[in-house]
């Protein structure tokens, strides 16, 4: 997974281009957990994929709903940046689990999905 920082917006884009692994989380914590220290959370996390990959075993999907769990208070909005009409539908039920803001956008509309984070 390849990862970009905003340092000055407080904004993470992660780049999962194939399956997720538990190290693929545990990385991601490496590089968000001293940005939120320092400033006491992230503007944004935004996923930008051109699909969904999933994941590469059930270590790598129990670290991801691990980083969600200890990460989740700490993010006022998450963009996930897929095409695909299932994804779409993943805002509404994560909205029940989670504390952040989430908003599905096009491919198309990825500028639209940093300036929202960025608000």
């Amino acid at each position: 997974m390849r990862t970009e920082i905003l340092t000055d917006a407080g904004i993470v884009i992660v780049h999962p281009e194939q399956k997720l692994t538990a190290e693929d989380f545990q990385e991601l914590t490496k590089k968000v957990d001293p940005i939120i220290e320092e400033r006491g959370g992230l503007t944004g996390l935004m996923i930008d994929a051109e699909t969904f990959p999933g994941w590469e075993d059930f270590t790598g999907f129990a670290e991801h709903v691990k980083f969600v769990k200890d990460h989740q208070k700490h993010i006022l909005r998450v963009a996930i940046v897929v095409d695909g009409s299932i994804v779409s539908k993943l805002p509404a039920m994560a909205n029940h689990f989670v504390e952040a803001e989430i908003r599905h956008f096009s491919r198309a509309d990825r500028d639209a999905a940093l300036a929202w984070l960025s608000a």
